[in-house]
């Protein structure tokens, strides 16, 4: 669908357009099948469009005598329209460098992949198989093209898969060197390359993202005094600014408070976000996820009860002001939490199974290496894991006696334990028990080296999350609770200087009323925006964990906006 309108759109446009090759492999990233041409065509007619519609609304403003509303009309649309194509370039690139960043994610499970099957054959192209086949997400079904593409010739595909994903992650170059080395090592030698492929991929992103963290601590320094607070700390001195011949029109403070800085900290954001080198694919929820219902009526409904009984409370006391401000905040942060509650369910539980998924690999591989079938090995580990992870163990093994089916089937079958687990880490479990099943005992070892690593991966993970946290902790801190309690305090400060007329402040004051409104807007937009971009530099953009903190961070934002202005005008 998508498609199709961006061709008839291409279409529309007369000639050919020089395309840039950056633009060509970002499609090619996001598999859009669509040439770059096609696209920026498409952003020449939209360009188009915008800037004739803007001008003849503008036209028509002029002739019903609003001229000044007609010019900034036609002004601002010419702006947009010109940027179309720059918008659109950015826009696919931007996506493009998301989904990488959470692809390379899976780099050093997917060289654990390859490593583990080199210990038990040191054949590259068996392993790259393997990792393919085994592995999930879209680092796995990259190398499953390269791999492909390969079948035939003398090589495995792993150079070929180098070659797109190395120059954003050198460490991966240098992993899968080992790997090679690894394969063409003797025997003796051989597990302490593959322990460095996997140490050199592990590294890589523990190092990537000590340097991320790093480098964004000024600028996220600098978006928080310039886009928070010191846009709020200039609210309280408004009158006074006025009283002095400064006359700021409340059209300008609107333009000012909810166009152009919410512009300003959209670009910063999605600046800091485009440099994060790796983000931890988190667990993938769809909405036909058996346990995930549809409760789109119920979120809307409950949003709106919430919204209603909130708007009735503020205006007996606040005043009708403050009304669209809780309707805007509370409906749609209720309707965001109720709506992703079921989906919020899932993901905790793939959590805790994760916790402990390094346990029964090393557990089952233990046994496996001392002689024990794999079947008796997971049997015994689900007895002495824990939580979830022991849970999902036991599930397993009860599938298996009644279905009568294998290790993997029992997991990953159609009425598998993981069928309703959207865990990737798991079904890689599950994938190599069944690769021990097949090839007994010599897995063991693997298996036991394979746990090792998962370890050593979830403490990666765990120290960038923790180092990004010191970071990003204002941020979020301020979305939604500092920010709305500085924004309600210097509106109702605002509204007492213009009603004293000290000094002559009262002269022109503005509205308090529309003041508090587009403050309100402000405030309410930083706790979307700051919220999205603490969560997706510390924790990538998890739709279910964005949902929830958003809405949450909307309902306190707005209850905090409200309560610091009553605070205040009653101190004040």
């Amino acid at each position: 669908m998508t498609g199709t309108v961006v061709e008839r759109l291409a279409a529309a446009w007369p000639s050919d357009v020089d395309t840039d090759p950056t633009l060509g492999r970002a499609l090619a990233h996001l598999h859009w099948n669509v040439e770059a041409g096609t696209v920026e065509r498409a952003a020449r007619s939209v360009a188009v469009v915008v800037t004739v519609v803007s001008v003849g609304i503008g036209a028509g403003l002029a002739v019903l005598g609003v001229d000044r509303a007609g010019v900034a009309v036609a002004a601002a649309g010419t702006a947009v329209g010109v940027c179309v194509p720059m918008i659109v370039d950015r826009g696919v690139r931007f996506l493009s460098t998301l989904r990488r960043a959470r692809a390379l994610g899976s780099a050093a499970t997917l060289v654990g992949l390859a490593a583990l099957r080199l210990r038990l054959d040191p054949a590259t192209e068996r392993a790259a198989t393997f990792a393919a086949q085994a592995g999930s997400g879209t680092l796995a079904r990259s190398l499953e093209r390269h791999v492909g593409r390969a079948r035939g010739t003398p090589r495995s595909g792993f150079d070929r898969f180098v070659d797109e994903w190395g120059d954003r992650f050198p460490a991966l170059e240098r992993a899968i060197d080992r790997l090679d080395a690894a394969a063409s090592a003797p025997a003796t030698e051989r597990d302490q390359h593959l322990d460095r492929a996997v140490a050199a991929a592990l590294d890589g992103a523990r190092e990537e993202l000590a340097t991320f963290a790093a480098e964004i601590r000024g600028p996220v320094t600098a978006l928080y005094a310039f886009g928070v607070l010191l846009p709020l700390a200039l609210v309280g001195v408004l009158p006074a600014a006025r009283a002095a011949g400064v006359r700021l029109s409340l059209p300008v403070i609107i333009a000012l408070y909810n166009l152009a800085l919410p512009i300003v900290v959209a670009v910063a954001g999605a600046w800091l976000l485009a440099r994060r080198p790796v983000a931890f694919p988190p667990p993938r929820i769809g909405r036909t996820h058996p346990e995930v219902p549809d409760n789109r009526l119920r979120a809307v409904v409950a949003g709106a009860v919430v919204a209603a009984v909130g708007v009735v409370a503020t205006a007996r006391a606040v005043g009708g002001w403050a009304t669209p401000v809780v309707a805007a905040g509370l409906g749609p942060g209720v309707t965001l939490v109720v709506r992703v509650r079921g989906a919020r369910r899932v993901r905790e539980r793939v959590l805790a199974v994760e916790s402990e998924l390094h346990d029964a690999l090393y557990l089952v591989g233990r046994r496996v290496s001392a002689g024990e079938a794999v079947e008796t090995a997971v049997e015994a580990a689900a007895n002495r894991v824990s939580g979830a992870t022991g849970e999902l163990l036991e599930d397993a093994m009860e599938r298996r006696r009644r279905l009568g089916v294998t290790v993997a089937e029992a997991f990953r079958g159609d009425h598998g334990a993981l069928a309703t687990l959207p865990s990737r880490r798991a079904h890689e479990m599950a994938e190599l028990f069944g690769l021990a099943a097949t090839e007994g005992r010599p897995a063991g070892d693997a298996l036991v080296a394979t746990a090792e690593h998962a370890e050593k991966l979830r403490r990666v993970e765990r120290d960038a999350r923790r180092e990004l946290t010191q970071v990003t902790g204002t941020l979020s801190n301020t979305a939604a609770v500092f920010g709305p309690l500085v924004g309600g305090a210097t509106v109702a400060l605002s509204a007492r200087v213009g009603q004293t007329g000290t000094a002559g402040f009262g002269t022109g004051a503005l509205p308090s009323g529309e003041l508090g409104i587009a403050v309100g807007v402000y405030v309410l937009w930083l706790a979307v925006a700051l919220t999205v971009l603490s969560t997706g530099l510390t924790r990538g953009l998890d739709r279910t964990l964005l949902g929830h903190r958003v809405g949450v961070a909307l309902c306190l934002a707005t209850c905090c906006y409200i309560s610091a202005y009553v605070g205040a005008g009653l101190l004040l």
